[in-house]
């Protein structure tokens, strides 16, 4: 019995001895630092947001199409009830949700980058706006992060004024997506949407469009701004039927955040791209970013490099129901002239603002 309790105690006195060790060799590692725990997530947060705008729609729409076939089949057809019945809710200004633009993931998701906000100029609450934003990128981040959250102080730059953000039609009819993009402040790019903003929604609306479109992120590079405007005059014309006025707004840094294949004009992959981007609406970029546990490997997550968007100068419009050629050519090379003096007056300040 004396030798049993002997052997008991023995392991005991071992037992303890390990969980002291492991104690001091727990104590003695270095744990994360503030630093570190910012930069997990900063990253967590652009994750996050790409994940949303990249899976969130086929993902609810395949798990909704999957439930089907369950006994859960009366979620899918609430579902479906509930978006016939709320169909046309983005192009009547939508269902934005103040709270989500305070939501404290942004505040994490601008300082991943940074994202800077620049005003040039007071915009009035007693008018609306069409503000075009340059250039696309892959994922137009600089103009979601200063239109869409509130992490960049938009709000307190333009009091009065409520931005809106355009995107693909085509989004708002995936399931749970469509509630995404709308309680943000997205709305479709159609004009049903743009003129229900400009004409029934009262004043201080400033609805941003980002002129190039799909096209122009075929030609997205590091350290080279390409922009598809000549021909692109749908926005002008908008402008002149309702009185809005047209601010300019540029954000330096856009084309850094990924690495993409371009293909040159001509070419057959070119075409390829094109041709799926007027049937879809959006064009299918060859694009990479950095991976998700270094910045060596190679991922879906944009670079961090710093982006400043610079809001210019409103070009004044007046209000004609229908606006002849000639003047929307005038009012569209207005524009041209004021964006090109915009880039040109800033392009030198925008490092020293990053």
């Amino acid at each position: 019995m004396k030798t049993i309790i002997a052997a008991c105690s023995q392991n005991l006195s071992g037992s303890r001895a390990s969980v002291q060790t492991a104690l001091r060799t727990l104590l003695a590692a270095p744990w994360p630092s503030q630093r570190d725990l910012r930069s997990w997530l900063q990253l967590l947060s652009v994750l996050q947001w790409v994940l949303s705008f990249l899976l969130l729609g086929t993902v609810s729409l395949l798990l909704l199409i999957y439930l089907v076939f369950t006994s859960f089949w009366p979620i899918s057809a609430l579902y479906l009830a509930w978006i016939i019945f709320d169909w046309d809710t983005p192009e009547k200004g939508g269902r934005r949700l103040p709270c989500l633009r305070r939501w404290p993931v942004w505040r994490h998701f601008r300082d991943y980058f940074p994202v800077k906000l620049v005003k040039t100029h007071d915009l009035s609450p007693s008018h609306n706006y069409i503000i075009g934003s340059h250039p696309h990128g892959i994922l137009c981040v600089g103009a979601f992060c200063n239109f869409i959250t509130g992490s960049t102080g938009f709000g307190e730059m333009f009091p009065g004024i409520r931005p809106f953000l355009t995107t693909l039609a085509g989004n708002f009819r995936l399931p749970i997506f469509r509630e995404y993009l709308m309680s943000g402040g997205l709305c479709p790019v159609t004009r049903r949407a743009i003129g229900y903003l400009l004409s029934k929604n009262g004043t201080g609306n400033a609805v941003a469009i980002v002129i190039g479109g799909a096209a122009e992120s075929l030609s997205c590079r590091p350290g080279v701004t390409t922009l598809i405007l000549k021909n692109r005059k749908g926005f002008v014309r908008m402008a002149l039927q309702h009185g809005a006025y047209l601010v300019p707004s540029f954000s330096f840094g856009e084309n850094d955040l990924f690495r993409q294949v371009v293909f040159e004009e001509g070419s057959w992959m070119r075409s390829i791209q094109q041709r799926f981007q007027k049937m879809m609406g959006f064009a299918p970029c060859v694009f990479y970013g950095r991976g998700l546990t270094s910045v060596q490997s190679r991922g879906f997550l944009p670079y961090a490099r710093p982006i400043t968007t610079v809001v210019g100068e409103p070009v004044t419009v007046p209000k004609i129901e229908d606006p002849s050629c000639e003047t929307v050519d005038m009012y569209h090379e207005m524009y041209v002239r004021s964006l090109l003096k915009l880039f040109n007056e800033n392009k030198t300040k925008a490092s020293s603002w990053r």
